[in-house]
């Protein structure tokens, strides 16, 4: 009798996945079912839990569902077990589905190439002042290897070297980003959808989560104006990793002495060269002391033209465009498919689209041994 338990729950878990992975799509239980060939109170059923789910119908409803099928069979990571519980009313949002993936794509990855993430720094104290948050940034930028006035461009490469693997996807209008710790380093997932300095200074808010060791993040609006506590505290610490209080004031007044320049002109080139968006430029000059509420008001109204760009030869970056992988993770599933660890199609599946089968590296041919050996 336990036993059947057991497997009611199973049933019942599968079904629920199934059900939240279609709802996800857009996909009514009629649609699913024709698309699989399967009559629909089936699949109404196995959604329900009481109808068991074949292998092969899950493999059908994984495939027209875009879902690998251990996505349905297997637990979910325990922090995001733990958030759903906690608020099952928003948990089953696009950026959770995506981050659930990413979590069991790395400890797949991270399992087998343990050598991809060295592990977390020891977890430091939540900042809770502004003194506190820009104290955390000068230990991370120390971390991560940055000079006192060099800007942190290439985040996801940088925090990559603390365990911390940074993607990127397009999640439309919604959340900013989520991190998950894993048993060893953690994954951050950025949404790709908002300009190159939203999705920078996000990544940077996540790095503040990673390093103060929260097991999980969800952050719907970085820096918003009322983010108050350990938010507010990482919204300073992520603008202070990127734009350093001493560095941004020498420069400042460096710019506004240049000939010719104007504010303007030192916004423009500010946002440049530290990679931030002008809203993230215009609260930091504030909290260093360089600009009032009225100046920093018109800083936020600035636009970078494509003229600016030409005649102060400002560099154009792109970091964390969707979809953007860390460049550790990617060389780790190619190093595990040219070792025959992983199929090409679970390399493309770990890839996220990002590799087509020609991109792939190319397999030494099996010799006539090993073939005879296996047929033999």
């Amino acid at each position: 009798m336990p036993r059947r338990c057991c497997a009611n729950s199973a049933h019942m878990e599968i079904g629920a996945r199934v059900a939240e992975a279609r709802a996800e799509r857009g996909v009514t239980q009629a649609q699913l079912a024709t698309s699989i060939g399967m009559d629909r109170t089936a699949l109404a059923k196995i959604e329900s839990g009481s109808r068991r789910v074949a292998a092969v119908e899950l493999v059908a409803i994984a495939r027209e569902l875009r879902q690998r099928v251990e996505w349905f069979v297997e637990e979910a990571p325990p922090a995001l077990a733990s958030y759903r519980n906690a608020q099952p009313e928003v948990a089953v949002q696009s950026i959770d589905t995506e981050l659930d993936s990413l979590v069991r794509d790395a400890e797949f990855v991270t399992s087998r190439c343990p050598e991809l993430v060295t592990g977390q720094p020891e977890p430091l104290p939540c900042p809770n002042t502004g003194e506190e948050a820009e104290t955390l940034a000068i230990s991370a930028r120390r971390f991560l290897g940055l000079e006192p006035a060099q800007p942190a461009h290439d985040l996801s490469r940088l925090v990559a070297s603390l365990g911390l693997l940074v993607f990127a996807v397009d999640l439309g209008e919604g959340a900013d980003a989520g991190t998950v710790l894993l048993r060893r380093g953690g994954v951050a997932l950025v949404n790709g959808h908002w300009r190159v300095g939203r999705r920078r200074l996000a990544a940077a808010h996540e790095l503040g989560h990673y390093l103060v060791a929260d097991q999980f993040s969800l952050d719907w609006r970085v820096t918003a104006p009322e983010n108050e506590g350990i938010e507010g505290g990482l919204d300073r610490f992520a603008r202070a990793v990127l734009l350093p209080g001493e560095d941004l004031r020498k420069r400042w007044a460096e710019w506004l002495r240049a000939p010719e320049e104007t504010w303007r002109d030192a916004a423009v080139r500010a946002a440049s060269h530290y990679g931030t968006d002008m809203a993230t430029l215009a609260r930091r000059l504030v909290e260093v002391g360089l600009v009032g509420g009225g100046r920093a008001a018109d800083i936020r109204r600035v636009h970078t033209k494509q003229a600016d760009i030409v005649e102060k030869n400002l560099v154009v970056r792109d970091e964390l465009a969707p979809v953007s992988l860390p460049r550790v993770y990617e060389q780790a599933v190619l190093k595990l498919y040219r070792h025959e660890v992983i199929t090409d199609d679970r390399a493309l599946g770990l890839l996220r689209g990002t590799f087509d089968r020609d991109s792939l590296p190319e397999l030494p041919p099996v010799s006539e041994t090993e073939i005879w050996e296996v047929t033999s």
